[in-house]
């Protein structure tokens, strides 16, 4: 049950994954021949749920070249508790602004006495339902917790963030940050990239791996040479929407004259 995404957030070679949008099994193993490090299962702006997430991650395990990542609806106990169980590993929380929620995500993703997590892995998937019989005493060891610092008030706190001990990785959420940067859906800014460049910086030099999301190509590598672990570098539901509309461009669907 080692997790080998921890354990290459502190080698040499970065995490190159993709994000996970279209909430469907078929297609998460579609994507999971494609050979990236790391595939997020998305349940905070997708349909996904529980049975749908499990389902992805049986998918995944069958590649065992490719760790899937599960972000949770939010920072609840909860709800992280039923991914860890159903055998997610390394747990992506979105929100987190100070030091005391990423400090309350930790307690979350850990078995008493050091967290709050309940103790059902007999009847899990996790502990292979208790074929793994030291599940428990390794669980804490081995659960990775990233955390998505994706405001102005979270780049404030971002030292105390890192600081928080159990805290494997800070995520800079591009998208909320715009908004919060008061630029809604303006990514590119050149205030919000600068402001992802200095927070991945910061980051790195608090000891924790830094990553990111950005289906720009230059940017992913800028991000990659400041030193970020983690970088998703496209989105499953944009690849599909945008090769589907060049192809009906290209053959002139809808009325359209290829060019």
């Amino acid at each position: 049950m080692k997790n080998p995404f921890k354990a290459a957030l502190r080698g040499d070679h970065a995490q190159i994954g993709l994000w996970l949008s279209l909430a469907d099994p078929y297609c998460t193993e579609i994507c999971a021949t494609a050979g990236f490090d790391w595939l997020l299962v998305d349940n905070e702006h997708t349909p996904n749920d529980v049975r749908s997430t499990l389902a992805s991650l049986q998918v995944v395990a069958g590649y065992p070249a490719t760790h899937a990542v599960v972000r949770v609806l939010q920072g609840d106990a909860a709800l992280i508790k039923q991914m860890l169980d159903i055998g997610a590993q390394t747990v992506l929380v979105p929100m987190v602004d100070t030091a005391e929620q990423a400090a309350e995500m930790v307690r979350a993703v850990r078995y008493p006495p050091l967290g709050i997590r309940g103790v059902g892995a007999s009847a899990a998937r996790a502990s292979r339902w208790g074929q793994h019989t030291q599940y428990i005493q390794q669980a804490n060891h081995e659960v990775c917790l990233l955390v998505q610092a994706e405001t102005a008030t979270a780049l404030d706190n971002l030292e105390a963030i890192c600081a928080v001990d159990g805290v494997d990785g800070v995520f800079i959420g591009p998208a909320d940050l715009a908004a919060s940067m008061g630029h809604p859906g303006n990514a590119a800014h050149p205030d919000v990239q600068g402001a992802i460049d200095d927070a991945i910086r910061r980051i790195v030099a608090a000891g924790k791996a830094a990553g990111t999301l950005t289906s720009d190509a230059a940017q992913a590598r800028r991000f990659l040479g400041l030193g970020a672990r983690f970088v998703a570098v496209g989105l499953d539901a944009l690849l599909l929407a945008r090769a589907t509309r060049q192809l009906a461009a290209d053959f002139g669907a809808g009325g359209v004259q290829p060019a």
